[in-house]
């Protein structure tokens, strides 16, 4: 095989196996740059300017619907591959990969038949390529774009934007400064009404990517011929235009052979006074040379590039694939090992949110600043101190006996009762602890990035982390009960002994050891500023209480939450896999189906691009 055959035959096996593995096309398709950088020949035409049986002739086979009005409805990406002599011919379309096609009229009817597929049996035109490979020993490597042919006027059934979205679609592909314009027009109609020539003006004025081909020459009016286009003087391109003699109707009517054809337009430009001057430079077969010729140069320039957007995707598929992660073994150690591993993965990750390393965290210690406090400063103190309650209060605990000096048992029952309120916001700062926890355990499994391949692994983690803060929660809330009803079942004496004493009115005053000063005057027990002031020193002390228990409550919390789950979150269900087996191991390994998908698609991708650098390698030095 010649170097040019290499290199056209690399590019189209890149362009066939990006179109196989979805790259082609699509802005958010993050490989299809290389197929932009390829470079293709995009064939355009106004409607029955021959456009079908220019391609015909190239490929040699009687292959593309035809009939009136619009017929190529979808672009057709056709990628010839030349085959070693003798070989049978045959033709893949890219959504039938393992079908082969012998038959080129069966290929005909799937064209249709895919057509209407995608834009129902009616004039409607698509974007959605069709590709088609055709490997045969008689055609030249090449890959050619037939787009629907250009139109002036919306016919039945079409809408009357459909003139523009051809153009658009069109130019969509011309545009691209890789692609090769193949302008077709016919030679009975004037070079300045061709509708080819207009748009490719338009893409490419300076003529560099444009090559002209004149269709029709035999159906010229007699004594008139088309010398000046061919002979560059009526319209330049900067490539000499070639003229084709396509198959007449009736030849396509009796199926008359393609090698035929080919002999028969050979033998019209040899014999015709006009153009056998030029008949070595005529001709479907020409065309497809000097097509091949020029990809070949054009492939040569563009080689950097190429290599430098194959590298490019190398290395961001390498990431990705480091992110998928590589197949897991079968065996139950490593299978174990990977388990644990990436247990150990997401532990780190929920660490990392705890200590500030990722946000969350920081949401706990939001519990203890604002929370709390807030829950603290809305109990209902004030009613419960009020001097109805606590005259209440105090005459229900003296009973039939009335108090001698100060009314103990009604500071006690005040104090109990008022205590009692804390139990409500210790357990709703465990509960609020408990929440943030399993959020950001819901969290680190969806951040985990070796996770998101096992599906049941990562269900196995989050429940086993849910079940572990459940019981934290609960010895939460247990110790911080405790630490409520250790306040109520035991008073600090100090600060009642540091308060005045009171007696009854007509008692006398006691007066302290130590020559300390004499209680307060004696006061009348029934009066309203004497529960006045025990609510005021009952309240004084359920300061202090809350003061204490402000810091008590977030250190019982962490202490039996937030650490043991930085410590212990998954000891419970390390122990459980140990005594797991091979089967269920393996069935907490079972893989995401489109994750599996996403890596073979992956490393597929890989293998294209690096043997596609190493065929670039090998041939590209050659001159």
């Amino acid at each position: 095989m010649t170097t040019m055959e290499s290199l056209i035959g690399l590019v189209n096996r890149i362009q066939m196996a990006c179109t196989a593995l979805g790259d082609y096309g699509g802005a958010d398709n993050s490989f299809s740059s290389l197929w932009d950088e390829l470079p293709s020949v995009a064939v355009v035409g106004g409607q029955s300017s021959g456009k079908s049986s220019v391609l015909e002739s190239i490929v040699g086979r009687d292959f593309l619907p035809r009939g009136s009005g619009i017929v190529t409805r979808r672009p057709l990406v056709l990628q010839l591959h030349k085959t070693d002599e003798g070989q049978q011919e045959y033709a893949e379309f890219g959504h039938l990969p393992r079908r082969r096609f012998t038959d080129f009229s069966l290929v005909r009817r799937e064209i249709q038949d895919e057509t209407d597929r995608v834009t129902g049996k009616t004039k409607q035109i698509s974007p959605v390529p069709i590709h088609l490979s055709i490997y045969s020993p008689n055609v030249v490597n090449l890959t050619l774009i037939d787009l629907p042919g250009l139109t002036k006027v919306a016919v039945e059934e079409q809408p009357e934007s459909v003139v523009k979205d051809i153009e658009d679609m069109v130019q969509s592909y011309v545009a691209k400064p890789n692609c090769i314009i193949l302008a077709i027009s016919p030679a009975n109609q004037d070079i300045a009404t061709s509708d080819a020539i207009k748009l490719s003006r338009e893409v490419d004025p300076t003529g560099e990517r444009t090559f002209g081909v004149l269709t029709k020459l035999d159906l010229m009016d007699k004594g008139t011929n088309a010398l000046d286009v061919l002979e560059g003087r009526a319209y330049r391109l900067q490539h000499p235009w070639v003229g084709i003699v396509n198959r007449s109707q009736a030849d396509i009517n009796k199926n008359v052979d393609m090698t035929y054809a080919r002999r028969k337009e050979r033998e019209y430009f040899a014999s015709s006074p006009d153009y056998g001057h030029l008949a070595s430079k005529m001709g479907s077969e020409y065309l497809a040379k000097l097509l091949s010729k020029h990809l070949e140069s054009v492939i040569r320039a563009k080689i950097p590039g190429i290599t430098s957007v194959i590298n490019k995707s190398i290395d961001e598929l390498e990431s990705e694939m480091d992110h998928l992660g590589r197949p897991i073994a079968v065996d139950a150690g490593a299978q174990l090992y990977t388990i644990l591993e990436l247990c150990r993965a997401f532990d780190k990750i929920f660490k990392e949110h705890l200590d500030g390393g990722r946000p969350g965290g920081d949401r706990i210690y939001g519990v203890f600043d604002n929370q709390l406090p807030a829950a603290l400063r809305k109990l209902p103190f004030d009613r419960h101190l009020s001097i109805q309650n606590v005259r209440k209060v105090v005459s229900e605990a003296d009973g039939y006996q009335p108090h001698l000096i100060a009314p103990e048992q009604g500071y006690r029952r005040l104090i109990e009762g008022a205590l009692n309120y804390f139990r409500g916001p210790a357990e709703a700062s465990v509960d609020a602890v408990h929440f943030v926890l399993k959020e950001l355990v819901r969290n680190s499994v969806g951040e985990c990035q070796e996770l998101k391949r096992f599906p049941s692994l990562q269900s196995a983690i989050a429940v086993a982390s849910y079940e572990a803060l459940e019981k934290f929660r609960d010895e939460g809330r247990k110790t911080v009960v405790r630490l409520v009803d250790m306040e109520s079942s035991y008073l600090t004496v100090d600060f009642f002994r540091k308060l005045p004493q009171e007696v009854e009115k007509g008692g006398n005053p006691a007066t302290t050891k130590g020559g300390n000063p004499a209680a307060t005057p004696a006061v009348d027990r029934f009066a309203e500023g004497h529960f006045r002031r025990i609510g005021s020193n009952v309240s004084s002390y359920v300061n202090m209480v809350t003061d204490t228990l402000r810091n008590t409550i977030p250190k019982a919390v962490v202490y039996c939450q937030v650490k043991e789950a930085k410590q212990s979150l998954l000891n419970h269900f390390y122990t459980q896999i140990g005594k797991k087996e091979g089967k269920a191991l393996a069935e907490l390994l079972d893989e995401d189906p489109a994750l599996m998908e996403k890596r073979v698609q992956c490393a597929k991708r890989l293998d294209l691009y690096k043997k596609a650098r190493d065929e670039i390698d090998s041939v590209s030095w050659v001159r």
